[in-house]
């Protein structure tokens, strides 16, 4: 089977099931309400470009990961395995299609809500376009990434409630740990994703935060993403 033909399955995946679109649904609903409370009850000067996409993208990085953790379960948590991988036994290019599927489609999510909060900006916020190029390009970037750990700890897990509550819980304890153990401070710095993804989303990344962000996107994304291609590839089909 082509790979494109893989990834327009992989594609279709994500809304074709009831929960997918309903996820995709209350991310809708829940950036809506943001961009109208920002309108409604923010200050004058936070319903800027920059503040309302920052805003509205906020639900997203929740999400977005959710979705792609959905999209590396689908065949283990709904038993459609065996069928899938008849289809195209080279399961190597369906973890790939899988992962550029999520990016593909959160790529498309990232782009509306960039729209949507440009048109609320003209029409009702303060027609201020403040956000700069090395921040937009962070937003989208950090994102993606979150996207892609959802889909590494989907294929980890293999199971959608485990991985969904994994991803939410492991990342969240070793950023605790690493604020309140002074032991771990120095290496929250570098394997704490949320801390070195900042002056990403700032838009303001130095050399140092380049070699951070790397040492993070590795023990967060590449490494549970190794280990699920792995489980992927060798685990047995029922």
């Amino acid at each position: 089977m082509p790979f494109a033909r893989t990834l327009q399955s992989e594609l279709r995946k994500v809304v074709d099931t009831r929960a997918g679109l309903w996820m995709v649904i209350v991310m809708g609903l829940l950036a809506a309400i943001v961009l109208a409370a920002v309108v409604i009850w923010g200050e004058p000067g936070d319903a800027t470009f920059d503040g309302l996409l920052g805003m509205a993208t906020m639900p997203l990085a929740i999400v977005l990961p959710i979705l792609g953790i959905m999209a590396a379960t689908a065949e283990w948590s709904q038993r459609t395995g065996l069928v899938t991988f008849t289809l195209e036994p080279r399961r190597g290019r369906i973890v790939a299609a899988k992962a550029v599927a999520s990016m593909l489609f959160a790529l498309g999510v990232i782009a509306v809500a960039f729209v949507a909060s440009a048109l609320v900006n003209v029409t009702a916020g303060t027609g201020t376009w403040d956000l700069t190029g090395a921040a937009a390009g962070g937003l989208v970037l950090a994102l993606m990434l979150y996207v892609l750990q959802g889909v590494a700890f989907g294929l980890v897990f293999l199971n959608t409630p485990i991985a969904i509550v994994a991803s939410l819980v492991l990342p969240s304890i070793w950023g605790i740990a690493t604020a309140l153990i002074s032991q771990l401070e120095e290496v929250g710095r570098w394997i704490n994703l949320d801390r070195v993804m900042e002056p990403l989303f700032a838009g303001e990344m130095a050399g140092q935060d380049w070699a951070q962000l790397g040492t993070g996107v590795a023990a967060w994304v590449l490494l549970p993403l190794a280990i699920g291609t792995y489980r992927v590839l060798n685990r047995e089909v029922k």
